[in-house]
């Protein structure tokens, strides 16, 4: 028996909300399509793993199915835990979630800066990105990181520029190579002390996709529920809703530390609601 999808009801104009299959870890790809679904997002962002469904096209293909939420995004496996999955070469691992991206009708490939020591990746890595997308048609959305940072340098920030060593090449914010396409990470913002907004200025229209979590500007990635930190969030998405923004906003928050479904499902529904409220379009008069 095929299970039909139920019919999500389209607003115009609105920007989808999604959710990052990473916000539910440890629990597995399927509980992100299951949350996602319970709780009203428009879609979700796979992050491609060890979790051997975000591996599997068929299997993603059936929990888009019957959840009836579609894929917004296929996240590249690009972290230091994912170096082989797929493949040990970063460029293969690349063109491969482009293909599955293509295959689940996602319209957009998250990916990081090269690491420092995939020279040969690095190299090529701006003109692998533009013929991917010219092949594709789908948007590679180069995503802002930060510098590895001991605690011990916070002290000696100036000018809002990050100190430390960069694990990527040739910097971790790509508005300094220049893409077609960018995903803005807020949390990645707060670790690196960027200031999002004037990121958000220089991704200019090559904003395709937005990560939404806050940060407090410790040296570590927190992915906090909007609200719970000290970045614009809410002047993020009002602004994102003012210029017309056609991207998707993922929710990529943390919550790891939480004890049950109860308890994650509450933190994901206070994020989302956080989104739609600052997304909705301001009405005059």
């Amino acid at each position: 028996m095929t299970v039909q999808p139920p019919q999500r009801e389209e607003t115009p104009g609105r920007i989808p909300v999604g959710l990052s299959s990473a916000s539910v870890w440890p629990q597995p790809a399927r509980a992100a399509f299951e949350m996602a679904a319970d709780l009203g997002f428009d879609g979700v962002e796979v992050m491609v793993w060890a979790d051997a469904v975000s591996q599997d096209v068929s299997a993603l293909h059936r929990l888009s199915e019957q959840h009836g939420v579609p894929i917004l995004a296929v996240h590249a496996p690009c972290l230091l835990i994912t170096q082989r999955v797929w493949s040990p070469e970063p460029e293969e691992r690349l063109r491969r979630s482009v293909v599955v991206a293509s295959e689940l009708g996602a319209q957009t490939v998250v990916v990081h800066p090269p690491f420092r020591w995939q020279r040969r990746y690095a190299e090529g890595f701006t003109e692998l990105v533009a013929e991917l997308e010219e092949i594709s048609g789908i948007s590679i959305a180069v995503e802002n990181m930060f510098p590895l940072r001991p605690p011990s340098t916070l002290n000696r920030l100036r000018g809002g520029k990050s100190s430390g060593l960069s694990a990527f090449k040739p910097s971790p914010d790509p508005t300094e190579v220049g893409y077609r396409n960018y995903t803005l990470d807020l949390s990645h913002a707060a670790a690196a002390h960027v200031d999002a907004i004037e990121l958000l200025k220089r991704m200019k229209d090559g904003l395709a996709h937005v990560h939404l979590a806050d940060g407090t500007g410790a040296p570590r990635d927190e992915h906090l529920v909007p609200g719970q930190g000290n970045q614009p969030c809410a002047e993020v998405c009002e602004a994102l809703s003012a210029d017309g923004y056609q991207g998707a906003v993922v929710l990529e928050i943390n919550t790891r530390k939480a004890r049950n479904p109860q308890q994650r499902a509450a933190l994901l529904s206070e994020a989302l609601l956080f989104a739609r409220l600052h997304l909705e379009p301001l009405r005059a008069g």
